[in-house]
């Protein structure tokens, strides 16, 4: 199926939200860009979840080829975004960031992302990509059942705080738990790394609240709002209203998330659920541009 004209009049409203902000345009960090039979595998499982098997239905909204989504993404005015990839078994990782290397260099609005695994030469192939001049990280703590405080990651972390690279983590519990989800097995990271530029995907969610308190004792911690305040995600984990003032007091510290294209609603959606939290203009500004633009020398 094909989204450019479909998506023509949704850019449009996504264009009217950041232009009357008065923004040159949106910095998601956390889209997802990967080799097609990995994201095939990707829109597999979404497409297997139900009621029946204990989860959501979950439509992939823009189902395309990567030409497509890249068109799309463009059109909505995103001027950086990411190749979020991630493995799920020892020795994927060193691939995926050859592939990633590749689509940066021909995708220059896209930010070079590269992933890591608990495996021997972890340490050789992280400093490869920070030396090849990759802009982010991506771990899946979920997807990848490792505790992130392995001690085989630890030299890993240790060169990527020293980078100042930012590593976006998906740590928390939802949509599902996962053996080493959760702030402890983080909070043990930043322990001993607390520069460490960790970007807690999803908010944390569904442990909003003890990643909010890493953000507010590590200086370096940020916090991404992909799907957090959708209505998708108020029925699966609502973020509680209690910790809205804390997002105020963060505001300089999060950063635009959609997870596209892997999101069952419209893109807007997720700039709506921002807007209606009536956090006000400069709090937008920065949590949709800003923020990210500061932290990559946009």
């Amino acid at each position: 199926m094909t989204y450019l004209h479909e998506s023509t009049s949704e850019a449009v409203e996504v264009r009217r939200f950041w232009r009357r902000l008065g923004l040159p345009g949106l910095v998601d960090v956390h889209t997802h860009f990967m080799p097609e039979r990995v994201l095939r595998k990707v829109w597999g499982y979404f497409d297997s979840l139900s009621p029946e098997t204990g989860g959501l239905p979950w439509p992939i909204t823009y189902r395309a080829e990567e030409a497509e989504r890249l068109a799309v993404i463009r059109d909505f005015g995103v001027r950086a975004f990411t190749s979020m990839l991630y493995p799920h078994k020892a020795g994927m990782a060193e691939w995926l960031n050859g592939w990633a290397a590749d689509f940066a260099h021909r995708t220059p609005d896209c930010l070079h992302t590269s992933t890591l695994f608990p495996e021997t030469g972890v340490e050789r192939y992280v400093r490869e990509a920070v030396e090849a001049g990759t802009r982010v990280f991506k771990a899946h703590v979920q997807v990848g059942a490792y505790d992130p405080a392995d001690d085989v990651l630890d030299s890993a972390w240790g060169l990527l705080a020293e980078a100042g690279v930012p590593v976006v983590i998906h740590c928390g519990s939802g949509p599902a738990p996962g053996k080493h989800t959760g702030p402890e097995p983080v909070g043990s990271v930043l322990a001993r790394h607390p520069r460490l530029r960790l970007v807690i995907a999803h908010m944390g969610m569904t442990e909003y609240e003890d990643f909010l308190g890493l953000a507010e004792r590590y200086q370096e911690v940020r916090l991404d709002t992909t799907m957090v305040f959708t209505d998708f995600a108020e029925r699966l984990a609502p973020f509680p209203r209690r910790a809205r003032p804390r997002l105020a007091d963060l505001g300089d510290r999060i950063l635009l998330g959609s997870d596209f294209p892997n999101i069952p609603y419209p893109y807007v959606h997720q700039l709506e659920a921002l807007e209606r939290l009536e956090l006000g203009d400069e709090w937008l500004r920065g949590v949709c541009h800003d923020n990210a633009a500061r932290l990559f020398g946009l």
